[in-house]
């Protein structure tokens, strides 16, 4: 059965402060962890090593999109493995600068064994940025290796769910890129946005924060308790 079978969502925001989740799922870049820089370096350097423009490389890539659907964007088929081990290897060498973001680490050892981190990128880039940037992981995390489909498809949030042995409705989902937040909603979940990369104005989520130091997430004997400061 397919992981992206989800029930229709009901209209409306879904309430996120005062909350209690079974389940926490946090994006990576641009959620727990700053790597804006090395993806910017990294990627125009394989742009300039394929005589790929600014603007075409700008016209297809997407905040929140895994890299082989970017690549598939850029490259015919018979260079895309060559391409895409290429930008793997590139951004894996390259984690200078690559930092926690505010509250990324309290909300990690706050949520504990119901938080997953869900990322769009491969397993070994994964853990040289949380290594670099010195957050703590969780035992669940999913990466572009564990799935068919990326985000913007829900097969990610929904995989993490079911490793975590919780109801998707009963998941919060924290994202800043409206790929991760599309991947949420789709799944049914409760999606809850920081403004790290994106403005408010491009995020549709239930609640939107500047970032994760405004929240405050409590275990509790029913789940995980979500305060918005």
């Amino acid at each position: 059965m397919s992981l992206s079978t989800t029930a229709p969502r009901a209209q409306g925001p879904r309430p996120v402060h005062g909350t209690t989740f079974a389940a926490v799922l946090f994006d990576m870049d641009g959620t727990l962890v700053d790597s804006t820089p090395s993806v910017v370096r990294s990627w125009v350097r394989l742009a300039e090593e394929n005589g790929i423009s600014v603007e075409t490389l700008q016209a297809a890539a997407g905040h929140g999109r895994p890299a082989r659907d970017i690549v598939a964007d850029l490259f015919p088929p018979a260079g895309r493995a060559a391409a895409l081990e290429r930008i793997t290897a590139l951004e894996i060498d390259d984690v200078e600068g690559v930092v926690a973001l505010p509250g990324a680490e309290s909300a990690l050892r706050a949520v504990g064994s119901v938080a997953a981190i869900v990322t769009s990128c491969a397993a070994d880039l994964a853990v040289a940025r949380q290594q670099a940037a010195g957050i703590p992981v969780p035992q669940v995390v999913v990466t572009a290796d564990d799935v068919t489909r990326g985000k913007p498809d829900p097969e990610p949030f929904l995989l993490a769910a079911r490793v975590l042995g919780v109801e998707p409705a009963r998941c919060l989902v924290v994202e800043d890129a409206p790929a991760g937040l599309s991947a949420g909603r789709a799944a049914g979940m409760t999606t809850l946005a920081v403004t790290t990369t994106h403005s408010a104005a491009e995020l549709d989520a239930d609640r939107v924060v500047g970032d994760l130091a405004g929240v405050t997430m409590t275990r509790t004997g029913d789940g995980v308790a979500v305060t918005v400061r």
